[in-house]
């Protein structure tokens, strides 16, 4: 199963988030599966159209993602997903 690891800053907003591993063969599945242990994240991740967030980055092992629409992109069981925010601003 493909492990799901995600910056400290997102503590803030899931007290109980800790590194996971889930059932899912593709971005859009380790979303769901997510929600499923840690309401809102789904929210969090995604916008109101269930594209990634302008504010945060996918990662799976060093690529981010390209599908940050559909979330296609696929997970292997030896694959690490990193979730992040992005860092903006000037």
């Amino acid at each position: 199963m493909p492990t799901v690891r995600f910056t400290r800053h997102l503590k803030r907003f899931f007290p109980d988030l800790e590194e996971v591993e889930v059932q899912a063969t593709n971005v859009c599945e380790v979303i769901d599966a997510l929600e499923g242990r840690f309401e809102g994240m789904r929210g969090y991740v995604l916008d109101d159209a269930g594209a990634v967030r302008k504010h945060v980055n996918i990662f799976i092992n060093n690529d981010m993602i390209k599908d940050r629409q559909g979330l296609s992109d696929a997970v292997t069981s030896d694959d690490e997903v990193f979730i992040m925010q992005a860092l903006s601003g000037g």
